[in-house]
């Protein structure tokens, strides 16, 4: 055999560290690409909002999407029954479509356990899309302990570690018949006290001392503090029954709470027709109006604050 030429040889390992440069400049130009691309695809992937599986409360409720740890916390409970679902899905609406500025706002519908088969399914429906509801352990009643049942069960249902305390700075019992405007009653409650709290519409009609009577069923708020007191005091158990907002009057005057009270009147009142003591014509400082008992006198409401003013131009539709 003849044996390979030296020329040869050379050309051979010349043409082979030609060849290894040739691929380790290619896999570097490749790496540098792989790596451009990714950093692109994660800036891209970055800019894609993030979508829950399901729609939560949190799209409905959560009435500032900008929030703080200085926002107050209120808790509205509704209380309602359960078969009111077109009114629960109006109300949805109502609040639903305001934004105020400097509070979270949570809406929640309130009534005790359900009795008919259909509302096993309506209800579990409703909460799956909007987790708005609140089923107490009780029976249905007017004046027999479902205020004291609302209030009394919520530390326990909002005790989560992994949130702040308190939960809610104020909690508020309302009619599904009173409508609240949000902004209005944030900025009120915003140069008042956390604690010892008790806000609403004084009554009788003709007061104006808070500290005389008490608050009005169309819509009255406290403070956390006494919150927990309604759960752990003597004194509202052994006094459950009766006309509830007077006897939840009763509850503060006999425990000595609520030594901050605010009146919101004139700012709350019932609808102006037909005219009492306890009506005012609608006027723009208002926080809450009261008795809408029709679609009439809601849309009469609506009307006059032009709630649908921010209301965006489409081609989809034409509202004249």
């Amino acid at each position: 055999m003849k044996s390979t030429s030296k020329p040869d040889q050379h050309r051979f390992i010349l043409s082979s560290l030609f060849f290894i440069f040739f691929l380790c400049a290619l896999a570097t130009i490749n790496g540098i690409r792989f790596d451009s691309l990714l950093s692109f695809g994660r800036c891209a992937l970055s800019n894609i909002p993030s979508q829950s599986s399901a729609p939560s409360s949190n799209n409905f409720l959560a009435m500032n999407s900008s929030t703080s740890s200085d926002d107050i916390r209120i808790l509205i409970g509704v209380l309602t029954l359960p078969d009111q679902y077109q009114r629960r899905h109006f109300l949805r609406l109502i609040y639903g479509t305001q934004s105020p500025v400097g509070a979270q706002i949570d809406v929640k519908f309130v009534f005790c356990n359900l009795t008919k088969e259909d509302q096993k399914v309506l209800v579990a429906l409703e909460i799956m899309r909007y987790d708005d509801i609140i089923i107490l352990d009780c029976k249905e009643n007017m004046n027999k302990g479902k205020t004291y049942t609302y209030f009394s069960s919520l530390p326990e249902m909002l005790n989560d570690t992994d949130k702040p305390y308190p939960p809610y700075h104020y909690v508020m019992k309302t009619d599904d018949d009173t409508y609240f405007r949000l902004d209005n009653l944030v900025e009120s409650l915003k140069p008042l006290p956390r604690e010892d709290l008790y806000y609403g519409y004084v009554i009788p009609c003709p007061s104006m001392d808070p500290f005389v009577h008490y608050m009005s069923g169309m819509g009255y708020m406290i403070s956390w503090d006494i919150v927990e007191w309604i759960r752990d005091s003597e004194v509202p158990k052994n006094h459950l029954e009766g006309p509830e907002d007077k006897v939840f009057g009763d509850w503060i005057r006999e425990g000595h709470r609520a030594k901050n009270r605010y009146n919101a009147k004139w700012s709350m009142y019932n609808f102006p027709e037909p005219p009492t003591q306890c009506t005012h014509e609608l006027w723009p400082n208002t926080t809450a109006v009261h008795l809408l008992k029709n679609q009439e006198k809601w849309i009469q409401t609506l009307k006059y604050f032009n709630v649908t003013s921010n209301l965006k131009p489409s081609k989809l539709y034409h509202i004249p």
